[in-house]
């Protein structure tokens, strides 16, 4: 048995290597299998990052809208939504007085 092994010798040493490798290559912590999780990983982050991105710019442009240049339009349509000054779906008519 051992006269086979000594025969052997290099064979089995180069075959556990391979096995080694092949095995870390696929399944280690940066294996291939890890690198596919990861990359799905980043993909969720990369689309959780841009909706993030238009909720910060959609509340920036809101808080302009409130802040240095009070635009009263947005004002009123705030003040009939948290006072409920009005009701859905109601027809609002504008009418000027000229008295010129």
């Amino acid at each position: 048995m051992f006269k086979l092994i000594k025969k052997n010798y290099f064979l089995l040493i180069s075959l556990f290597l391979i096995l080694y490798f092949i095995f870390n290559l696929l399944s280690g912590e940066r294996g291939f299998f890890s690198y596919i999780e990861k990359k799905e990983t980043m993909s969720n982050l990369k689309k959780e990052e841009l909706s993030l991105t238009n909720k910060i710019e959609y509340f920036d442009h809101k808080n302009s809208l409130l802040s240095t240049n009070l635009d009263l339009d947005y004002v009123e349509m705030l003040i009939r939504e948290r006072f409920l000054f009005g009701k859905k779906d109601e027809t609002i008519y504008i009418i000027k007085n000229d008295d010129n």
